[in-house]
């Protein structure tokens, strides 16, 4: 990543000043490939983190083991989310590994608190610690070693990247952002899953195709409805109560599926058809330049630039307001700057 790959994304302001620019990059793209609007290099290569998930899941879909273990929909939503901890995530997390004939010792994905605040206190009054079923990245491992089951592979290496469950979501993957699986970057997650390097341009495009896989073969396509529509149907398995990718999802009622992932990045697949007959789906991909540890720049890119698409009215935006273009306040909760949006763009028609 250099220096010039990234545009002013989001400015903060204290009084009449901009105290901070968070910079960045997006691309919107359709199912082609073409590319409706983009700030920023669109070629940056990064990693996608979480925003993976979805793919990660596909070749578990596509092989027909939701069938085979009778996953229901808010079980293939958990495969793709990077849940809260809550004990409705541990619930379905357990009725799933009771179908596939594993426990929660053999997820590899380690040990972290609750992301969801009120989960947390309640394990820290009852004096428990937490498990591997509270960690945000469990449903996602809990897939992995589903498909290892249904292939009768082994389960104790399931992450290393030669194995054969890894491989077949390298080369799925791969398929999606029509690049050689062996020429994408590979780097650790933090859940010890591999991550690949792709390019942002490159990402829109699988996201759009996910959104729209008429182009797709008949069983993908089929797989990408069903990742689709269980998280736009079960959007909190995916994140959790008061989080952006759950709140976003609920609210657009089936007019998009999120993720978001580690270090700023989120990807946004909008449903073909949302603005006219003739729309076809759109595959978004934004990436925060610093991380975006606050989490204050990303969801402002998202709603802006889903208000600017028209995908969100602004009765939306209203009920996504703690996630938008925000006031600053001090700690006596007066109002001393705001964070907006810093690009502009024009859309074009579909």
């Amino acid at each position: 990543m250099q220096a010039g790959d990234n545009q002013p994304m989001v400015e903060v302001t204290r009084g009449d000043i901009v105290e901070s620019i968070h910079f960045g990059a997006f691309v919107v793209t359709d199912p082609d490939g073409r590319i409706v609007v983009n700030v920023g290099n669109p070629d940056l290569m990064t990693y996608p983190r979480s925003s993976m998930k979805p793919f990660q899941a596909l070749p578990f879909i596509e092989s027909g083991g939701a069938e085979e273990f009778d996953f229901n929909q808010q079980e293939i939503a958990i495969m793709c989310a990077s849940h809260s901890g809550t004990d409705l995530h541990c619930s379905v997390l357990m009725a799933m590994h009771e179908k596939i004939g594993t426990t929660e010792n053999h997820l590899a994905c380690g040990v972290h608190w609750p992301g969801d605040l009120e989960t947390r206190k309640a394990l820290r009054l009852a004096g428990e610690t937490p498990t591997p079923f509270r960690h945000n990245c469990s449903g996602k491992h809990t897939g992995m070693l589903a498909q290892a089951r249904l292939r009768d592979l082994p389960l104790e290496n399931y992450l290393d990247p030669q194995h054969p469950v890894q491989v077949a979501i390298r080369e799925t993957l791969a398929e999606m952002v029509e690049i050689e699986p062996d020429t994408m970057p590979l780097g650790i997650d933090g859940c010890s899953a591999p991550v690949y390097g792709i390019p942002l341009q490159t990402m829109a495009h699988a996201v759009a195709k996910m959104a729209d896989p008429v182009k797709l073969s008949p069983a993908r396509s089929k797989a990408c409805h069903q990742i689709t529509s269980a998280m736009m149907n079960h959007p909190e398995m995916v994140a959790g109560p008061g989080r952006f990718d759950t709140r976003l999802m609920t609210v657009a009622k089936e007019k998009l599926f999120c993720k978001g992932g580690a270090e700023g990045y989120q990807i946004i697949g909008v449903m073909p058809g949302i603005l006219g007959d003739d729309q076809p789906g759109l595959g978004i991909a934004i990436k925060i330049t610093d991380g975006d540890h606050q989490g204050r720049a990303r969801t402002s890119v998202s709603l802006s630039l889903l208000h600017t698409l028209g995908i969100l009215d602004d009765k939306d935006l209203a009920e996504l307001a703690p996630f938008g273009n925000v006031p600053v306040k001090n700690w006596r909760e007066i109002v001393v700057g705001e964070i907006r949006p810093a690009f502009k763009v024009s859309i074009p028609d579909f």
